[in-house]
């Protein structure tokens, strides 16, 4: 607030929540609106030790009035007001502004996000965003809350993310309302329907998620589109500006502040690059899928950002995709063709900066140009890590997905029973979601996983098998956040129960440990198959997102990178 620029038109006092469009200025004073009767649910035990919290700093009248969205009585150097910023949007790489309610992109941003806080603890710089505190000026309508049930998701997803070694936004608390709910479009016991069939009254909660800046790639769009129009004298100025507030905030470890702007642009995009590459190939190890990956969901840190329509994927499918709303676009494995599509915006919307610097524009168009072998080179460096190999075998890699999708297998179970390196296919079948129970085997499936199995293990010779077996271990977890797991334990918050989150909390904050037999037993198995096509244990629809669905058609599919293994 101090370093940027605020938009002209906003109240001081951040009384200012009615839906308007913003001109200029990268961020509005807003003051959150507190959840009535908050109460304590869950917090993160990991990120309050990195910061220095006690955990019953969590249960504590101050902490939770601050959390639950109540800034009156804070003690300087804090302040009564939070801010909420603006952002562009733009769907597989096209640049859309249907999604703002005055067709123009002036009113799309943090509708119900709001930063209240921001600090050097430890020497790291962390901003504290609560989600579902209110109405801001890019509410587009909406009541700017959010349930129980989503703030749950995200709140165990950051948890489960971190654990296992995926660059994320944090978890730092979760407090749900007992008094004040809302109506929202969900899914029927045992639906089938693809959208939301019934209006439920759910209760609102806020979490609070942590990051070094939520800054996305759409917010460094919205002020490119404004640079490249002209739109006010001091567009060009918050381009750059914002663009420098990146750098600070994200990458100061690794830029040069000596350097001239256009040199850091150029090492930006590199530096971009590398951790948006990294970020989607750890995606695919875990079997995550972000569902919605537009570029206002991709935090310009590289990191994370924005659960919503997510999942993990558990039947092995390359179009695995969560979302109904998402299409093949943003399924599993065509994301690094998303992420790639997230680059080129990116890189377009730092084109402005350079326009008198003719051998920087050069680097960056290269930088981006790059992009599918930088790609290309993590995704075969990741699957060779889960294979245990020295290096990726494309042949042998082929081979295993075809078996994969034929058969099917379930994604995390099959890569940890490899990992234990067996003797035979026994325990691999432990992930088989189709045994013909008169032992028929019309494709010949366990002749040919038997003779994978053995040129597998000529691949990975000569280490040992404990050796191999503890390296894959590292990269391939046991547990993994599955959403008929989840279903169940926002169901019983609801009611006030909130043992079952905070059980699975701890779980998927282990998910590469060998934890009990009862642990193994509840959370290590296949699907069941009553969960199947189910409207929210499944499938889910984006209240949030409807307006893409039109959009969703005019979208061309696109096979590429490591996309083809499907064909």
């Amino acid at each position: 607030m101090d370093s940027l620029q605020c938009d002209p038109d906003a109240r001081a006092d951040g009384l200012d929540h009615d839906p308007r469009q913003v001109f200029t200025g990268h961020y509005v004073p807003v003051s959150p609106t507190p959840i009535e009767n908050p109460e304590y649910v869950a917090h993160s035990k990991d990120l309050f030790r990195e910061l220095g919290f006690a955990d019953n700093l969590a249960q504590s009248t101050d902490f939770i009035r601050v959390f639950s969205g109540d800034l009156a009585s804070v003690p300087e150097p804090m302040r009564k007001v939070g801010w909420a910023c603006g952002y562009a949007l733009s769907i597989y790489g096209t640049e859309y502004t249907q999604q703002c309610p005055f067709q123009t992109g002036n009113g799309y941003g943090d509708g119900r996000a709001i930063s209240v806080f921001e600090a050097a603890i430890n020497d790291r710089r962390w901003e504290m965003q609560l989600k579902g505190s209110g109405r801001t000026p890019y509410c587009r309508g909406g009541d700017g809350r959010a349930v129980l049930r989503s703030s749950a998701r995200e709140f165990l997803a950051q948890e489960h993310m971190h654990a296992l070694g995926v660059p994320t936004s944090r978890s730092l608390s979760l407090y749900v309302s007992k008094t004040e709910k809302v109506r929202r479009p969900w899914y029927s016991e045992g639906s089938h329907s693809r959208d939301p069939d019934i209006l439920v009254a759910e209760p609102v909660a806020i979490s609070t998620r942590v990051a070094p800046s939520f800054l996305r790639v759409g917010q460094l769009e919205l002020f490119a589109r404004r640079a490249r129009k002209n739109e006010h004298p001091k567009a060009m100025e918050e381009l750059e500006k914002i663009v420098l507030h990146l750098i600070d905030r994200e990458y100061g470890k690794v830029i040069d502040q000596a350097l001239t702007t256009a040199e850091k642009v150029v090492l930006l995009a590199r530096e971009f690059r590398s951790r948006l590459t990294s970020l989607v190939a750890n995606w695919i190890r875990v079997g995550y899928c972000q569902g919605n990956f537009n570029s206002d969901n991709c935090a310009a840190g590289g990191f994370t950002l924005d659960y919503g329509p997510f999942g993990f994927c558990e039947v092995f499918d390359p179009h695995y995709q969560p979302w109904t709303g998402g299409g093949h676009h943003y399924s599993f494995l065509n994301q690094p063709v998303a992420a790639e599509r997230n680059f080129h915006m990116f890189c377009s919307a730092l084109q402005p900066l350079l326009k008198e610097h003719q051998d920087c524009l050069r680097k960056l168009d290269e930088i981006r140009r790059e992009f599918p072998k930088v790609m290309q080179a993590q995704l075969e460096s990741m699957w060779a890590a889960k294979l245990g190999l020295d290096a990726f075998n494309p042949a042998l890699f082929s081979e295993l997905a075809t078996l994969m999708v034929q058969t099917p297998v379930d994604y995390t179970i099959f890569f940890r029973e490899l990992s234990t390196v067996p003797d035979d296919i026994g325990p691999l079948k432990k992930s088989f979601y189709k045994n013909s129970k008169d032992g028929s085997d019309p494709l010949g499936l366990d002749k040919r996983w038997s003779e994978w199995l053995t040129k597998w293990k000529s691949a990975t010779q000569p280490q040992s098998r404990e050796a191999l077996s503890r390296q894959m271990n590292l990269v391939n977890p046991k547990y993994s956040l599955r959403e008929w797991l989840v279903v169940p334990a926002y169901q019983q918050a609801a009611a006030g129960d909130y043992a079952l989150i905070r059980e699975l909390q701890e779980v998927m904050t282990q998910p590469y440990a060998e934890q009990s037999n009862d642990v193994e037993e509840k959370y290590y198995r296949l699907k069941p198959l009553e969960f199947f096509e189910v409207g929210g244990a499944s499938h889910y629809s984006c209240s949030s997102c409807r307006f893409q669905r039109y959009v969703r058609l005019a979208i061309t599919r696109k096979q590429g990178l490591i996309g083809k293994v499907s064909n």
